[in-house]
């Protein structure tokens, strides 16, 4: 008898092909989806920003409290000078300003609106120089804020903020300068600066860095020019005026949003995107390099009414 000969295996339906290859996207996809749903809730997951314990109650004595500006811009130009056409600054001011009035209002704050002190002869973000320095006569404190910031926690205190920054309740005896760091070093976009000769003198060399002004880019170069003096104290200069927090998001958190250029950043720098990147809780958003920002913020206080209800 012959050997009977063995059929083929059949090939592969298509149908299986098809749905192979289809769902390697759909994995990558909710594999690179995950980061921003975790970064969201990193505070939850035992990332610490928020201060331990209130200050002082909004309705302290007076005599209690330190003096304390906010101080912004309510840009309401379409966008800043050398930006870009999608990073638009439109309609952002009526948002954020009611959103910092409201906050500010609420805790006994001065609120100082320095869009009047802009200079026409330097991209916008320069001009928040002159606006702090004409606010410390007045002040114990100037907490600056960019125009594309909002508050996030109205039960955190400014108080609350510096005593964590410093660590500990002395104000009069404390650094003059409270910044924080994000993935490219100290920013200058949120930070608190207190009333004192010193100051004065720093923001005086500040604006002078012409140098590093530029037009016509998304960097305008004031950024750059705090961290060239920064990098240039001495030590003990350094020790005794500067404080840089260790937690970014203690006041100055970014947003986190899936691109190229995030996923990278993640990859390379995870623990400095962990520290930064806005999470629920956190006091402030700053929508540095994010383009239609009102969007972005309109999103984020949508969220926070929700969670309030």
């Amino acid at each position: 008898m012959g050997h009977r000969r063995r059929k083929p295996p059949p090939p592969p339906r298509p149908k299986r092909r098809v749905l192979l290859f289809l769902s390697i996207p759909v994995l990558l996809f909710l594999s690179l989806r995950l980061p921003s749903s975790v970064l969201r809730r990193a505070n939850s997951l035992g990332r610490r920003c928020a201060p331990e314990r209130p200050f002082l109650p909004p309705n302290a004595p007076s005599t209690q409290r330190l003096r304390i500006a906010m101080a912004t811009f309510s840009f309401s130009g379409g966008r800043e000078d050398g930006l870009s056409r999608r990073r638009s600054f439109e309609g952002l001011a009526d948002l954020a300003g009611r959103n910092k009035r409201g906050y500010a209002e609420r805790m006994g704050y001065g609120f100082v609106d320095a869009e009047r002190l802009v200079d026409p002869h330097r991209p916008p973000s320069w001009s928040k120089i002159p606006a702090v320095r004409s606010c410390l006569g007045d002040y114990d404190w100037v907490f600056w804020n960019d125009a594309d910031t909002i508050v996030t926690n109205f039960e955190i205190s400014l108080e609350n903020i510096l005593e964590s920054a410093i660590g500990h309740m002395d104000f009069n005896a404390s650094p003059d300068l409270v910044v924080t760091e994000d993935i490219n070093g100290v920013n200058a976009g949120v930070f608190f600066v207190r009333s004192s000769d010193w100051s004065k003198n720093f923001l005086d060399m500040w604006w002078n860095q012409t140098s590093f002004i530029q037009f016509g880019s998304t960097k305008s170069g004031d950024n750059a020019a705090m961290k060239h003096l920064i990098d240039n104290l001495s030590p003990g200069e350094l020790q005794e005026h500067v404080s840089i927090s260790s937690m970014q998001c203690l006041f100055n958190s970014y947003p986190w949003s899936l691109t190229w250029r995030s996923v990278i950043r993640l990859v390379c720098s995870p623990h400095a995107i962990w520290r930064g990147t806005y999470s629920k809780g956190d006091f402030i958003l700053h929508l540095a390099g994010f383009d239609n920002k009102k969007e972005w913020a309109a999103k984020i206080l949508q969220e926070i009414n929700v969670e309030k209800l």
